[in-house]
């Protein structure tokens, strides 16, 4: 093992007992690992770390000419942090989620005043900006997009005046990206199955479950279109396959946890079985993957899978009783395997790791 490599590990071991032994950062209840206070303090602070650091950064954006030759806070002057695009808005989620959930958290006022700042009606519309041009029309697409209105769905639900008011600012931002899923999802030939970004199944469930929550028709008929058009008939996912070398998200998982808000209650039960025959017949035994090395952020990216497992597992499992426990027990498996190590000491799986984390112990 390199010498970073295995000082991060040491680094990381060492945290992960320590914090284990002042506090518990989640307990088991009845079959749920529930976060405590404690344990949103100490995820909390990783966006917080990195949400208004400039540097380093991944930019995703197209130089069509040299209006953009500038720093990237002075076209993502909400979401510049947090290494990327799409790690900096779902670090925002994770804040907003963690704030309704534990309202007297330490970092309260902290967080507030980060949200405050970034989330302005100014900058919102400089990012809007960025998406109409059509050179970004396909920027952070579908992950990104879906990541954007989760977290004005988060904000929606949140009963404080800050919620609000930065719900009010994000309002144009979430509504160009609606425009773009019902322009983009009919002229899809054919679905986007990888384990990374661009797969399209998790990036129709987060915008369906904005649908859902803002009453927008629209968007619910287009995403119910694509997905009975791409997986209605699909029959024996190989997830043996699974995972890719680089995978957070499972190409499997993912697009049977959506099926299960598009098909009728009556109908999914008999099509996720034969979807996912192998793991109801007991012939794969889904294993968490494992990581080498956590300073490198493609490797690292399998810590995010196991959690996005775990969420898509809980979800499945809600909608097949007669599998539920098998599902709920492989879904915690996979989460235990991944929580010791989302504050691993390492800026490249730090800076976007808790966010799932986050999602996958309140998706329960």
């Amino acid at each position: 093992m390199k010498l970073k490599s295995f000082l991060s590990f040491c680094l990381g071991l060492f945290l992960s007992n320590v914090l284990s032994a002042q506090e518990k950062l989640y307990n088991e209840v009845q079959d749920k690992y529930v976060l405590t206070a404690a344990g949103a303090s100490h995820l909390a602070k990783l966006p917080l770390k990195c949400m208004q650091q400039e540097f380093p950064y991944k930019t995703g954006v197209t130089f069509s000419d040299t209006t953009l030759i500038t720093k990237p806070k002075n076209y993502h002057p909400a979401f510049y942090g947090c290494f990327d695009w799409h790690s900096s808005v779902h670090g925002h989620w994770m804040l907003v989620r963690l704030l309704k959930l534990f309202p007297k958290l330490p970092e309260m006022t902290e967080i507030r005043t980060k949200l405050r700042s970034n989330l302005s009606a100014t900058n919102i519309q400089t990012e809007v900006e960025l998406f109409k041009q059509e050179a970004h029309r396909g920027f952070e697409r579908t992950y990104g997009w879906a990541w954007l209105l989760q977290l004005r769905k988060e904000l929606l639900s949140w009963d404080d005046p800050l919620g609000k008011e930065l719900s009010k600012n994000l309002a144009l931002l979430a509504q160009q990206l609606v425009c773009l899923y019902i322009d983009y999802l009919p002229k899809m030939n054919y679905p986007i199955r990888v384990g990374e970004h661009s797969n399209l199944a998790f990036g129709l469930t987060l915008a369906y479950d904005y649908g859902m929550e803002t009453k927008n028709d629209s968007l619910l008929h287009v995403i119910q279109e694509t997905a009975l058009r791409f997986y209605k008939n699909d029959v024996g996912c190989p997830i043996s396959w699974e995972p890719g070398g680089s995978d957070f998200l499972s190409p499997c998982l993912e697009e049977a946890d959506l099926m299960w808000r598009i098909l009728p209650k009556k109908d999914y039960a008999s099509w996720v079985e034969q979807f996912l025959p192998d793991i109801f017949n007991g012939q794969t035994v889904l294993a968490p993957g494992t990581v080498t090395d956590r300073t490198d952020g493609k490797l690292v990216h399998l810590d995010g899978l196991n959690l996005s497992r775990a969420w898509c597992l809980y979800g499945i499992a809600h909608h097949i009783p007669a599998h539920k426990t098998v599902l709920i027990n492989l879904a915690n498996k996979h989460l235990a395997a991944a929580l010791p190590h989302v504050a691993s000491g390492d800026y490249m799986g730090e800076h976007w790791l808790a966010s799932f984390a986050v999602y996958a112990l309140t998706m329960q």
